[in-house]
């Protein structure tokens, strides 16, 4: 099992910038690709920014490339996310996932473990 404490949600204005931060624990050694997702109210959670925890392969949704950068430290089994020029749509629930397994990297029904979601508001 690997638990998932995600942390760094806030309010912040249009331009602005958030580092976003989850810290796992347990069988952490078993973790494969850790992956952020986000969703607002009455969508499908979408599919962020993921990293592989073995050779720090990357993958980015459109909407977000070029302005969030993923990254680990796993000494201390830590992903961050780190969002610049945010904007009112990037408002949402940020959740925190994991896998054992070879996944795509950004389909959230591949992954397994789920932290409870850091919200991030963006006002204009």
């Amino acid at each position: 099992q690997v638990q998932l404490v995600e942390s760094g949600g806030d309010s912040v204005q249009a331009g602005g910038s958030l580092r976003l931060s989850c810290a796992a624990s347990g069988n952490t050694g078993s973790i494969r690709r850790m992956g952020w997702f986000r969703q607002v109210p009455g969508k499908e959670r979408e599919g962020v920014a993921s990293i592989g925890t073995i050779y720090s392969t990357t993958y980015y949704s459109d909407p977000v490339k070029g302005r969030f950068t993923i990254s680990q430290d796993n000494a201390k089994n830590m992903v961050y996310l780190q969002m610049n020029s945010l904007k009112p749509e990037d408002t949402a629930m940020y959740y925190c996932a994991a896998s054992a397994a070879t996944v795509s990297p950004l389909r959230f029904t591949d992954y397994r473990y789920w932290g409870q979601g850091t919200q991030v508001t963006v006002s204009s």
